[in-house]
């Protein structure tokens, strides 16, 4: 028998439970100023990542997110929706990232079934989730996404009760990491 082949104790010097939540505060420390997201004129490091899934985290839970809630998340890819990836486990949630191709039908099933309780939504996609929402039988707290790269954002009549943006500003830097 080898020395691989006994059982040994759980440590942290031999086990470590890993999830995005443990990569994204290591690379904070260890990469804060490496890209994380570049997306047009918007350039940030692992650092800033780190604080804006932590800022998402908060305001979310602010509004009532915690274990087991679903939050959905309709945009491309784009730096909200790689936020989303971190900040909703951090709250103990379940990201619902939606595929934006869908039609209005089967986003309402999705939002219903999924039971989310939260839709962040690209303006780019705000004629399709209207629609949805409109058969969609709870409430769901709506948040749009002001993509700066979105030339037709302008011509869009907003649905959410805030921007993404506002949602981010209303959340606490400090947020506790958690895995979840």
């Amino acid at each position: 028998m080898g020395p691989f082949d006994t059982n040994l104790d759980k440590n942290a010097a031999n086990y470590t439970p890993l999830s995005p939540i443990s990569f994204l505060r290591r690379a904070a420390i260890v990469h804060p100023d490496h890209p994380a997201v570049i997306h047009g004129a918007t350039q940030y490091g692992w650092a800033e990542a780190a604080i804006r899934a932590r800022r998402l985290a908060s305001a979310l839970s602010k509004r009532g997110v915690g274990k087991g809630d679903t939050v959905a998340v309709m945009a491309p890819n784009i730096p909200a929706l790689f936020d989303a990836h971190f900040g909703v486990p951090l709250t103990g949630g379940v990201l619902n990232a939606l595929n934006t191709r869908l039609d209005a039908d089967t986003i309402a099933f999705i939002l219903d079934h999924g039971e989310a309780s939260v839709l962040i939504a690209d303006l780019e996609f705000a004629p399709v989730i209207k629609r949805a929402l409109d058969n969609v039988e709870r409430d769901i707290l709506v948040v749009d996404i002001v993509d700066p790269e979105f030339d037709g954002a302008a011509n869009i009549e907003r649905i959410g009760v805030m921007t993404y943006d506002d949602l981010l500003a209303d959340g606490d830097p400090d947020f506790p990491w958690a895995l979840p």
